[in-house]
Parts: structure tokens; C-alpha cells; sequence
């Protein structure tokens, strides 16, 4: 299938997302990690537009932005399909994937006024945002007080039910074995106890989420 070469940081879940998924397939490839500070001319060469990575090159065809980069990997190596083949529920797990990549721009105005450092702030805007806005919201959550801590609470539950309700009966997103969407909440197995932890509360409960919980 050629060379495949992946440039990324390892501090960010969109980029292990693609690691995840070339590891499922069992897809060789090159590793080269970005510096968030000085990004190399290779990822400006490859990715002029929005400078930002994950960025692919599949023979040195340049390729950026996760969710695209994950179908792309799907459609090349067809072994271990991640997609569902009906096109009624792949088109629901690409609408779901999209779920929390509405208002970028917005949620980026707003990180910089939460509990965030600026190394992490700083991540979020050189990186890939998919589930940008559900990690804000949970944020938001945290770092509120009164009222308005209430009301950040009830949008992050809001947005977790929902996310506890594509997997309810479901041993993962598509089923029996990790697909698709398992890649792109992927985030959640580990970031969401070290936001439960540095804000001083619990959010993901087993009798409110007992799906995700799982």
C-alpha cells in the first residue's frame, strides 16, 4: 500500500486516535513527533493551510484531520473494517463522530478562560478539536461556581447522556468489537478521570452513565 508516514505529538488523544487505529490494522508506518513549540517544515510543507497534526503522508501524499485521516486508513486497508458497511448506520456513526466538532471556533475563545495551562491550551489549538466542545463542556463544569456551575454541569451531563445512550446494550460504539466511533471517544477511557480529578468532582457516575461507566 506504500509508505505511510504520521507526523504527531503523543500528548494528544487525536493524534493517538490514528495510532489506534493503524495498530487495529496492523499497518506499519513512520513515526515522526512534533514539537507543539516548533513545528517542523515538514508539517508546514505538508499541512500549509491549517499547520496543525495529525497530519498523514501515504506516498508523500499529504492527508490532515482525524476523522478524515481514519476513514481514509478505513477505505485504504479494508482488513478489519471500522465503518458499518449498512449506509443508514454509517451515516449515523459519521453524524455521532461529528457530534462535538459543531462551533470550533467558539470553544477555542472559551478555553482560554478556563482551568487549562497554557502548555495544555496551547495543545488544544495546534492539535486536531474533534470532541472539542464535550471537553469544554466539561470543563466548564469544573472550574464554574454557582449558578453558573450549575448550568455548565447540567450541558456536560446533557452531552454525556448522549453519548452514554449510543453505547447502552453495546459491548463498544459498533457492537461487539471496537470500531469507529471507539477511536474517536477514545479520549474519554482517560481524560475525563484526570478532569474528575484536578476539578474536585464526579461527573461520570455509574448510576447516571452506567454505560460509559462500563
Amino acid at each position: 500500500m506504500g509508505e505511510l508516514t504520521l507526523i504527531a505529538t503523543p500528548q494528544s488523544s487525536y493524534c493517538a486516535r490514528i495510532q489506534w487505529t493503524l495498530k487495529l490494522k496492523g499497518v506499519e508506518y513512520e513515526f515522526i513527533e512534533e514539537d507543539l513549540l516548533n513545528k517542523s517544515p515538514l508539517l508546514l510543507e505538508s499541512n500549509p493551510a491549517y499547520k496543525k497534526f495529525p497530519t498523514i503522508l501515504h506516498e508523500g501524499k499529504p492527508l490532515a484531520e482525524s476523522l478524515i485521516i481514519l476513514e481514509y486508513i478505513d477505505q485504504v486497508w479494508k482488513h478489519y473494517p471500522l465503518l458499518p458497511h449498512d449506509p443508514s448506520d454509517k451515516a449515523i456513526a459519521r453524524s455521532s463522530a461529528k457530534f462535538a466538532d459543531e462551533k470550533v471556533h467558539t470553544c477555542l475563545i472559551q478555553l482560554h478562560t478556563f482551568f487549562f495551562p497554557p502548555y495544555v491550551c496551547m495543545m488544544f489549538i495546534v492539535c486536531e478539536f474533534s470532541c472539542i466542545q464535550l471537553i469544554v463542556e466539561v470543563w466548564e463544569a469544573f472550574k464554574s461556581e454557582g449558578e453558573k456551575k450549575e448550568k455548565a454541569i447540567k450541558a456536560a451531563v446533557e452531552s454525556l447522556a448522549t453519548v452514554d445512550k449510543q453505547i447502552e446494550g453495546k459491548k463498544c460504539f459498533g457492537g461487539e468489537r471496537i470500531g469507529y466511533l471507539d477511536l474517536v471517544y477514545g479520549w474519554l477511557a482517560h481524560w475525563l478521570n484526570v478532569m474528575e480529578e484536578v476539578g474536585g468532582m464526579k461527573l461520570l457516575d455509574k448510576e447516571s452513565f452506567p454505560s460509559l461507566h462500563q
